[in-house]
């Protein structure tokens, strides 16, 4: 069950916040400052007055936008759970909001607890690019067909080496990962792709959906993308698709820990 006692030091937060990336370099800090990582620390640091640092779940692209991103952090002092999100929002900008805080078990870690991360890239499919929605969603000129793109995406189910979606700066320390879902709707000129996995390579799901677009398109065949799938080369794959359009929908963790999942945001995202 979710402890909701104060938070002193020695206790551990998590904490659930999200935001819009179009104006920033990505989640991991960097000297110029220009990240979510450092203005969220800039600004539990200044709530706090004592220096606080942050560990997420997943680290996001530049433009790739948060709908509840999970952050653990160790509290220099001691405030109640909601004060973390109260005190923090008041030092950040209006892009970034902290949504909720739950003190956790002190072996919790934002990253290696999670059971598995959540995906959705929402594209615009229209002659005419996006104006109202720029940086909101992504877009193809030329008609998808989703039921293409669905036979490409059922070859990906399961435990793989993704190396073909493998960004060459990726760190991770192996390229095999499981990926459990991979859902394809469409409402009006809008497409939904949803992915869940146990955790996503470097500009994983963006290389995805850039060979998924290739099929739905017709330039390629559904076979395709087991053929890319195999060679375990980022060359048999098509180009990263732009960020715009791709939200972090969040981890997930042990239901024991009571940690939340589903944030206003996420009934406001298409």
């Amino acid at each position: 069950m979710p402890d909701d006692g104060c938070a002193a030091p020695g206790k551990r937060l998590a904490l659930g916040l999200s935001y819009r990336g179009s104006a920033y370099l990505g989640w991991q800090s960097q000297p110029g400052g220009r990240t979510v990582q450092d203005r969220l620390q800039a600004a539990l640091s200044a709530f706090a007055a004592q220096p606080v640092t942050t560990v997420c779940a997943g680290r996001t692209d530049a433009g790739v936008h948060g709908v509840n991103q999970v952050v653990h952090v160790d509290p220099p002092v001691e405030r109640d759970p909601f004060a973390w999100v109260r005190g923090g929002n008041r030092y950040l900008p209006p892009d970034i909001a902290l949504q909720w805080c739950r003190v956790v078990p002190r072996g919790f870690h934002a990253r290696n607890s999670a059971r598995g991360r959540r995906y959705r890239f929402v594209v615009l499919e229209s002659p005419v690019r996006p104006s109202l929605e720029v940086g909101l969603a992504g877009w193809v000129f030329r008609p998808l067909d989703g039921e293409a793109m669905r036979a490409a995406a059922a070859g990906l189910i399961g435990e793989h080496d993704f190396s073909s979606f493998r960004a060459a700066e990726c760190q991770a320390r192996s390229p095999v990962k499981t990926l459990r879902r991979v859902d394809i709707t469409r409402r009006g000129a809008y497409w939904r792709f949803d992915f869940d996995g146990s955790a996503f390579l470097h500009h994983m799901v963006r290389n995805i959906l850039g060979c998924l677009v290739a099929v739905g398109s017709g330039r390629r065949a559904p076979g395709w993308m087991a053929e890319v799938l195999a060679a375990r080369s980022r060359d048999a794959a098509a180009p990263t698709f732009p960020s715009a359009g791709l939200y972090f929908l969040g981890p997930y963790y042990d239901a024991a820990l009571g940690l939340p999942e589903h944030p206003p945001a996420l009934d406001w995202l298409p």
